[in-house]
């Protein structure tokens, strides 16, 4: 009887084991959006933006695939867009008026509503990994500027002189805008870049990195480190990441509407970011979003010519794309 016991009380904890690790998982990217004219991306720059994109939902899908949390799914594929100077965030990110760089970027976790953030910072390499310690470690959501870094080198983080982050293609952009003597606006690329994934334990998991817009003055910080703007998740509904003219996605609290819409409309996650692109064309913004619902149902919606994107699902369904 005691053998027969111990059997049944190991076959029920495997059973346990081996259903939470068979649930399905998904991850859904994006590397920014904007005006893109397919003529003049050539073929070789579209490859290598594809071969980045597809390498970070190889890495997703390994964390997520070996039981791996939605979080640390979500922080390992931003680095690498960070580190990546295809993008407008970490290395790629664009210049100031003052000829810096300065970043934001955010995470939030849907089972507890935890969320971290850092913004204008000029010295850290990954501010993804930042801002997910400032969930994780600290008993604050946002922190920025020197502050942020003060954090950051405390947590163990080796600061980078501003000028790691330069590239001459970002250099030549500001001496563009700087010439015509006009603000960057919506004809200017958004590169930022986020990540939303959902793991085997049923938990979704926002974040969403930037190097904001080309020529920003004034400590101007967008929606990226602002949670319910640029980031949000909620295991409830879904988790969404943003990329376009933060302005307008501060104004519509976009990411925490789309759950929103999701909670109290009861709309899919499609239908949901569609409605909430709408309400940004109709303001005059643009961009696009990513999102992931409870379920693993994907939505990649955008009102500009393309959006640098990508998914991935645990049964292998996947695909990339950058226009529509």
């Amino acid at each position: 009887m005691k053998y027969l016991t111990i059997c049944f009380i190991l076959f029920f904890s495997t059973s346990i084991i081996w259903a939470q690790t068979t649930t399905k998982y998904a991850m859904v990217i994006h590397g920014g959006a904007g005006v893109m004219d397919q003529k003049s991306m050539t073929p070789e720059i579209q490859s290598m933006y594809l071969n980045v994109l597809n390498r970070v939902l190889s890495v997703g899908d390994s964390v997520l695939s070996h039981g791996g949390t939605s979080m640390d799914a979500v922080e390992k594929a931003i680095v690498i867009m960070e580190d990546s100077p295809l993008f407008n965030a970490g290395k790629g990110a664009v210049f100031t008026h003052d000829s810096l760089v300065e970043l934001d970027a955010s995470v939030m976790e849907g089972q507890s509503l935890k969320a971290g953030a850092i913004a204008a910072v000029r010295d850290i390499k990954n501010p993804i990994s930042v801002a997910r310690a400032v969930m994780e470690k600290s008993e604050h959501v946002l922190l920025n500027g020197l502050g942020a870094s003060q954090f950051a080198k405390e947590q163990g983080f080796e600061p980078v002189d501003n000028s790691y982050f330069y590239t001459e293609k970002r250099r030549k952009s500001l001496q563009e805008l700087l010439k015509q003597e006009r603000k960057a606006t919506t004809n200017d690329k958004h590169g930022t870049v986020g990540c939303v994934a959902l793991d085997s334990y049923g938990n979704i998991a926002a974040g969403t990195s930037t190097g904001g817009m080309t020529n920003k003055k004034y400590g101007r910080i967008g929606d990226s480190p602002i949670i319910g703007a640029g980031t949000y998740a909620n295991n409830e509904t879904g988790g969404f990441s943003c990329t376009g003219h933060g302005e307008y996605y501060i104004r519509l609290g976009f990411s925490r509407d789309i759950s929103a819409l999701m909670e109290y409309k009861k709309l899919s996650v499609q239908e949901a970011c569609r409605e909430e692109v709408g309400k940004l064309t109709k303001l005059g913004g643009t961009g696009g979003v990513i999102g992931l619902d409870k379920n693993g149902n994907i939505a990649m919606e955008f009102n500009t010519e393309g959006m640098f994107r990508g998914y991935i699902k645990s049964g292998g369904e996947k695909g990339v794309a950058i226009f529509k």
